[in-house]
């Protein structure tokens, strides 16, 4: 077991005396709780991934495109003619 010496500012001392006394734990016991919910949150910061973010964002149905970005002068040729008849 370490022995640390940490130094709080006055806001971070009374933080710390309400949740002990909230709460009833030790300051010790305040202090570990803190550290595990931060390693907690960090470690879900570090698996979300940029595809996690994809599939949670709602693009809809979608499929209404006529053609694929990449011939888009056949999708307006097919555009035109259907809307035109030429």
């Amino acid at each position: 077991m370490g022995v640390r010496t940490v130094r709080l500012d006055a806001e971070t001392e009374q933080i710390l005396t309400e949740i002990v006394q909230t709460t009833g734990l030790s300051i010790s016991e305040a202090l570990t709780q803190g550290l595990v919910a931060l390693r907690t949150q960090l470690t879900m910061q570090q698996s979300c991934t940029p595809y996690d973010i994809y599939t949670a964002l709602d693009l809809g149905d979608g499929g209404t495109a006529i053609a694929p970005s990449t011939e888009t002068r056949r999708g307006v040729r097919a555009t035109l003619q259907r809307k035109h008849g030429r």
